[in-house]
């Protein structure tokens, strides 16, 4: 996108566009959409069914690969939506898939099997990444991220092979830690108290308030539920069974980090989207730079769309993240239409080149556009 089209885009015409959508897909929410909600919860514990009926009999990647879906959809598809309030309007609907029950209390790991806490991953992720998008603030911006990586003198395979093998352990090594970094420091400040100082050292150390929440609300409560009660359940059938299980989850839980990094990276980062260096002063900016700042994939059917998490409407999410995730389907053309109206891209992409367009960034290869530089 050129700076004068950048520019030149009427955002309160594209602000009222948007609300008008948002408008009607709000009127249009029913009890088909909570049908779909529980349809990607079913999907979801079937695979993992599936997964811990057949882990007990050997190590093999098929198991493993059932389980991690099972926890993938649990996250995305479910858990996702229902943190960002999708079900909390509607009537009638079942307490428990509502934002102020969902994985509340002893029905943390029922609903929540994870290593992130609810309310970590909340403030992270519906308050601090939504409404930061692209700028240096937004905890999931890529490029500010991994500077680190980008500045340093190793070769560029190295870099990329820094990148596959974070993919395997980001949630434990990353995200988790971050998570709750931003709820001490949210914390801190509504106490009115000094910013206390977060460092990577620090957030593994019992001796600091992150990581001491850390390791226990995450590491260890999260550890004994997947890799010690889980394989003790099969032990009745033998030591080997339950070793298998515990291999299987062990497995399990990798592919989950791959396939989570996978979609979620490359949402917002590619040399083609945009970042930004000041706030949004406007409802239409706001808009624009969700639609600017986000990429989708390929769309269109429950069956693609469930192991894509649903995130493959990225753009759509950024807009109207309150919205059942079947809406979104709805919404889709509408969107891709609008942004052809306002003569703004809509970035849609195969996942695997838009994984490329983002390790590129985290290794330095490449940088994303700014609406001053382009």
């Amino acid at each position: 996108m050129s700076l004068n089209s950048y520019q030149s885009v009427d955002r309160e015409q594209l602000a009222k566009d948007i609300s008008q959508i948002h408008k009607q897909a709000l009127a249009d929410i029913g009890p088909a959409d909570f049908e779909h909600l529980k349809k990607v919860e079913r999907w979801g514990k079937v695979c993992s069914l599936v997964g811990y009926a057949t882990a007990w009999i050997l190590p093999n990647p098929v198991s493993a690969l059932l389980i991690s879906q099972g926890s993938f959809s649990r996250w995305t598809g479910v858990g996702h939506p229902i943190v960002h309030k999708a079900f909390d309007k509607m009537r009638d609907v079942d307490k428990n898939y509502t934002s102020k029950k969902f994985a509340k209390g002893w029905r943390r790991f029922l609903d929540w099997p994870d290593w992130m806490t609810p309310a970590g991953w909340h403030h992270e992720h519906d308050l601090l990444h939504h409404y930061n998008l692209g700028e240096e603030t937004d905890p999931n911006n890529a490029q500010h991220n991994m500077e680190w990586l980008r500045q340093s003198t190793l070769p560029m395979w190295q870099r990329y092979a820094i990148v596959a093998l974070f993919s395997g352990i980001w949630k434990i090594i990353y995200y988790t830690p971050r998570t709750h970094k931003e709820l001490v420091l949210n914390a801190a400040r509504l106490q009115g108290k000094p910013k206390p100082e977060t460092t990577r050292i620090g957030a593994w150390s019992l001796f600091t308030p992150q990581g001491k929440a850390l390791w226990l609300q995450s590491v260890l409560p999260y550890s004994a539920y997947r890799f010690v009660l889980i394989p003790l359940l099969f032990l009745p059938l033998g030591g080997f069974a339950a070793v298998s299980v515990l291999i299987n989850s062990i497995l399990a839980e990798i592919f989950t980090n791959m396939h989570s990094f996978l979609v979620m990276i490359p949402n917002h980062a590619g040399d083609d989207v945009m970042m930004f260096d000041e706030k949004s002063h406007s409802k239409g900016e706001f808009y624009l730079r969700q639609i600017l700042g986000s990429v989708n994939y390929p769309t269109g059917s429950n069956f693609n769309d469930f192991f894509y998490g649903w995130l493959n409407y990225q753009i759509e999410h950024h807009l109207w993240p309150d919205l059942p995730l079947s809406q979104y389907q709805k919404l889709q053309p509408q969107v891709k239409a609008l942004c052809e109206k306002h003569n703004i891209p809509y970035c849609q992409e195969s996942v695997f080149k838009r994984m490329l367009k983002a390790a590129d960034i985290m290794v330095g290869k490449t940088s994303m556009l700014k609406p001053a530089a382009v």
